[in-house]
């Protein structure tokens, strides 16, 4: 049975009356069951304490249980927030619609049977304190409704023929945005498209770095300084045009993606922290891309806690001595300064003696890759994320200017970095959509071309189903992604938000990139195609920038910091 026989009535059945009222009753449901589950567990594990890890970690499902809670909540807040504005605009059509209720009527069913935080950790109601009375209230007739009808068979898959019918377009469905941001998806849609797409699979495969002619290409369209301001030679513009960027750049390629997050690291961390001279220095040599910069903060054995770094920065006049060993630094061996953290107190414990550098280093050499004095490297071989090559890197004496020590005060380091979470959460998190739609595309093209038993396998409901819940799965993650872009561009406190759109983005990638891979069969497993490429890829999402777990903790003792009022 095709799709379109698969259809018993006329599409308009498929799409459910006064939508908007439904969703808006089952977002309000929604949060009076999440401030029910955070003031109990808030009771439950802090009590009339602090919250810390520690208080935490007493009943650490429960707790990042409620982090993957509250953060169906809101993304459906934001799916129904997009719908609004869509309809106000005469905007909200079918496809629109219809991936509104598909999404709803998952979550919703999830956030009652069980959410998967991963694929053998499913958190149910009664894991963050939601008794048998919570949930009957939770379940009011707005959120049975949705949950029974709305990602019924008929409309996965009227969704599906839709979703067949707009392929090669930049996105299923209108994300929301304004004219100027849809130029700009074009834009690097069509360098993605002509540039990257096709040899990227090479470049994956041969372990290569990215061309420098690429990054020469993306300094030209300004990917490197999109968000400093233009006093300091960047574009200036929002993080949300980062959002829209990261998007387009990841779905050539993830390397290509991540290029400018490096940029924009060092950028928020110079912005945040720096000195108005070091300012003027470093921000429009990094905005033209004239200078590289890496990342240089994780150690061996500590990971995510960086209150335990131990590579130590002695002043010696004029200059900082840095010893110890740093590891997974990306695309250490090509870049000209380092952002490095290190110790420069060693008497303070955790993170008060830690300092940040603006450390300088030449590019690797043909015969060397780091032939800085005081400096070694070697390559951390990886399964994806190739682009740019993995590194651990070992210091012994290597020297920074102690003009480089950024903001020209010690111990500020921690701090310093604190202030580019948000806006590195997001960037991900938009990776995350743009290796997701990546997945999409690629899983939507084989299963039109693969004929099986007389048919694309795309007529399957099996595979359809698939396609279908990764679209409606990308929307959710775009739009809270989007939503936590605008909430830093207001200058509000977004690390929430950003912690919500990275955790859920790097699922959904994971998921997209899985599901195409089974469509594609055996021939997933070979080498040859780009979406065991992309699989490896996704894989990433969920550990770098904070780990599935870590990032549930974090959003779990804001809830619950919140939880005590």
């Amino acid at each position: 049975m095709s799709v379109a026989e698969d259809m018993t009535t006329h599409q308009d059945s498929t799409l459910l009356p006064d939508l908007l009222v439904l969703t808006s009753e089952a977002v309000a449901a929604a949060d009076t069951a999440l401030q029910a589950a955070r003031h109990g567990l808030h009771a439950r594990l802090v009590g009339d304490g602090p919250v810390t890890s520690q208080a935490v970690d007493q009943d650490q499902f429960a707790g990042h249980g409620l982090a993957w809670f509250a953060t169906y909540v809101a993304a459906l807040t934001e799916m129904h927030k997009w719908a609004e504005r869509l309809q106000s605009e005469g905007k909200l059509g079918e496809i629109e619609q219809l991936i509104l209720q598909a999404a709803f009527g998952e979550y919703l069913s999830q956030m009652i049977g069980g959410i998967p935080m991963s694929q053998n950790e499913i958190v149910r109601p009664r894991d963050v304190g939601l008794d048998d009375d919570a949930v009957h209230a939770f379940a009011t007739p707005s959120v049975c409704t949705l949950m029974e009808h709305g990602n019924s068979r008929r409309v996965v898959a009227r969704l599906a023929e839709l979703l067949t019918a707009s392929a090669g377009s930049a996105t299923f469905g209108n994300v929301g945005l304004d004219e100027t941001y849809d130029m700009m998806r074009d834009q690097f849609r069509r360098f993605c498209d002509e540039k990257v797409v096709e040899p990227a699979h090479q470049w994956h495969l041969k372990d290569e770095l990215i061309p420098a002619e690429i990054i020469k290409e993306m300094a030209e369209l300004g990917v490197f300084g999109l968000t400093i301001p233009e006093e300091y030679g960047g574009l200036g513009m929002s993080k949300t045009s980062m959002c829209v960027v990261s998007e387009e750049l990841s779905r050539g390629y993830i390397g290509v993606g991540s290029l400018g997050t490096r940029s924009e690291i060092a950028a928020e961390l110079i912005l945040g922290g720096g000195t108005e001279d070091q300012k003027k220095k470093w921000l429009p040599k990094i905005a033209s891309a004239e200078i590289l910069p890496t990342a240089v903060f994780t150690e061996p054995n500590t990971g995510s806690d960086l209150g335990s770094l131990r590579t130590r920065a002695v002043k010696d006049g004029d200059v900082y001595k840095v010893t110890g060993n740093k590891t997974w630094i990306t695309h250490a061996a090509r870049a000209d300064v380092m952002t490095l953290l290190a110790r420069t107190n060693p008497d303070e414990k955790g993170y008060k003696g830690l300092s940040m550098f603006l450390a300088e280093k030449p590019r690797q050499q043909e015969s060397n890759d780091f032939p800085a004095d005081g400096m070694t490297g070697g390559e951390i071989e990886v399964l994806g994320y190739r682009g740019m090559k993995e590194y651990e890197l070992g210091f012994d004496e290597f020297e920074v200017k102690a003009d480089n020590l950024l903001g020209g005060e010690e111990g500020q380091g921690f701090k310093q970095l604190m202030q580019t979470f948000e806006s590195a959460r997001i960037q991900t998190a938009a990776r995350a959509v743009g290796v997701a739609q990546s997945a999409l595309e690629l899983g939507l093209k084989y299963a039109q071309d693969r004929q099986q038993f007389g048919k694309p396998i795309a007529e399957f409901p099996r595979v359809y189903g698939k396609l279908v819940m990764m679209a409606v799965e990308i929307m959710i993650a775009r739009q809270l992604t989007y939503f936590s872009a605008r909430e830093k561009d207001e200058g509000r406190r977004c690390d929430l938000e950003a912690g919500m759109a990275k955790l859920l983005g790097a699922r959904v990638a994971w998921a997209a990139a899985d599901n195409a891979l089974q469509m594609h069969g055996g021939n997933g497993f070979a080498l040859e195609y780009p979406i065991s490429r992309v699989l490896c890829d996704a894989r990433i999402l969920n550990i770098f920038e904070g780990a599935a777990e870590i990032q549930a903790q974090v959003i779990s003792r804001r809830l619950l910091e919140v939880g005590r009022n």
